[in-house]
């Protein structure tokens, strides 16, 4: 195996202390939506997110990944006020309850994004890479918070309309070199790289950039890279299923991101995905030491 595809420790300054990752991470989903593709509608009450949440952290998650707005294709946004005053709250809740774990936040609004720190969110995971809203990356860079950078080139309602590029592996590259350059300047210490798969991206758009994860973990050795295609519809699609019936299709996709390089996984199913990083590291491991 080559270095490349094994696991780089990390690390993340969150909230003033330093986070350090020796096994990939995970990033549990909770998704306080009515019309989210697959868990829509299943955490809308306190008592529901929070026992979620607990249910995230139990399982063996790292981060807890709060949204409250469904970014699923077809998808209409949020207005921006509104979704800060309801991410605020849950995020809020959850911290209350759960003091010590790591919060992300799935907005790419800066008004959101600024409310929900405020609120005790440590990280902010933007699916627009900065686009939907010229203050975000100045917003990230002030709160000094781990910022998730993601391929997309609009917003979910056109997305898969915007499927065309002049060379795409090279426009993917270029996108992240760019943002990746201009949140550096800012004082953005903290970037974690996410492909962004089922955003501005077709069928087969989705499996060459999978096939080149080696290739993204060695132009940005130096930022984390995170892999979300938990029950996304380049694995349902393609096997002819539904989201609910595509856990098994997400495990060996997890699997082969996780022996590609990836460092941290964004799931819907945190003790299925435990269990695939438990696995993979102990390959990766007998791997290095012959």
């Amino acid at each position: 195996m080559s270095e490349n595809n094994s696991f780089s420790p990390f690390t993340i300054r969150c909230g003033g202390r330093l986070v350090s990752f020796d096994k990939p991470a995970l990033m549990g989903i909770l998704n306080v939506t009515q019309d989210s593709f697959y868990d829509g509608g299943r955490y809308l009450s306190e008592n529901q997110y929070i026992e979620r949440a607990r249910q995230i952290v139990g399982e063996g998650a790292d981060i807890i990944d709060i949204g409250v707005v469904s970014t699923r294709p077809g998808a209409i946004l949020m207005d921006p006020a509104d979704e800060a005053e309801k991410l605020a709250g849950i995020v809020a809740a959850v911290r209350r309850e759960l003091p010590e774990a790591l919060i992300s936040v799935d907005t790419c609004f800066s008004v959101p994004a600024r409310a929900a720190v405020a609120a005790g969110a440590d990280i902010v995971n933007d699916i627009s890479g900065g686009a939907f809203d010229d203050r975000m990356f100045s917003t990230v860079a002030e709160l000094q918070v781990p910022y998730v950078l993601m391929h997309n080139l609009a917003t979910p309602d056109k997305m898969q309309e915007c499927t065309s590029y002049d060379n795409f592996l090279n426009d993917v590259v270029r996108f992240f070199s760019e943002r990746l350059d201009t949140l550096r300047k800012i004082g953005v210490a903290d970037v974690i790289l996410d492909p962004g798969f089922g955003f501005s991206k077709n069928l087969e758009q989705n499996y060459e950039l999978f096939a080149a994860l080696p290739q993204l973990r060695m132009l940005f050795p130096e930022t984390p890279l995170l892999v979300a295609v938990s029950r996304k519809s380049m694995i349902y699609k393609l096997l002819g299923l539904s989201p609910q019936e595509a856990l098994n299709g997400t495990v060996a996709l997890h699997a082969a991101a996780l022996l590609s390089g990836a460092q941290l996984l964004r799931v819907h199913d945190v003790a299925a995905a435990r269990q695939t990083v438990e696995i993979v590291s102990m390959i990766q491991k007998q791997s290095v030491e012959k």
